[in-house]
């Protein structure tokens, strides 16, 4: 699924990048604040640092803003996955760091994550479908650290359990934002790793007896 391409009538790219970056920052603080549908343009505008018409020089509709900061959360969620998750070593360290680094990203980005759920449904099916698309890019991340865990011997699976596991891990560390309200009052985020560990590591094991 190609990417949603957002018009400017500014051709300088860097600059466009740079609006966009201030645009989406003061987005962020207002959707978590009154939601998409209760953020006007001029809000944005202003939380960004420059006028409407400035804003509209950068993009086209207030979808647009929306589909700017859904893949923006993506991209920081995913650009910090690829620098804390080593998908070569198949290991039970590997994949215990590689849940471990997950969880904390998502952590970090409860906020945003939940943003994203709540909003993208108002974006326009293509780019939906391109935003889910860079979903399964991460959990393609653990799909190959299981895939090496079985090749080095360290767990039994079929392909289609290692896709299952994969996706479990994915949303495993989601509940951790969605059911906070609930979850964060049982746990710290430590101790909530642990727990998903144990069950993950445990449910492994018992397949291969």
């Amino acid at each position: 699924m190609g990417k949603h391409t957002v018009q400017a009538s500014v051709k300088d790219e860097k600059l466009v990048a740079v609006r966009r970056a201030q645009m989406v920052k003061g987005a962020v603080s207002l959707f978590k604040e009154k939601g998409f549908h209760r953020t006007t343009t001029r809000e944005i505008a202003r939380a960004a640092g420059f006028s409407i018409g400035t804003l509209y020089e950068y993009i086209r509709t207030k979808d647009d803003v929306l589909y700017l900061v859904c893949d923006s959360i993506y991209e920081n969620v995913k650009e910090r996955l690829d620098q804390a998750l080593n998908t070569e070593k198949g290991s039970l360290e590997s994949l215990t760091a590689a849940v471990a680094s997950y969880f904390k990203v998502m952590n970090e980005f409860q906020e945003e994550v939940l943003i994203l759920y709540q909003e993208m449904r108002s974006l326009p099916n293509e780019s939906i479908k391109y935003i889910l698309g860079k979903e399964m890019e991460m959990v393609a991340m653990f799909e190959t650290i299981l895939q090496k865990c079985v090749e080095n011997g360290e767990f039994l699976l079929t392909k289609r359990e290692i896709d299952g596991i994969a996706h479990n891990i994915f949303v495993q560390g989601q509940m951790w934002g969605f059911r906070r309200w609930a979850m964060q009052k049982l746990y710290t985020i430590e101790e909530y790793t642990d727990l998903q560990l144990r069950y993950l590591l445990n449910g492994v094991r018992m397949r291969d007896i």
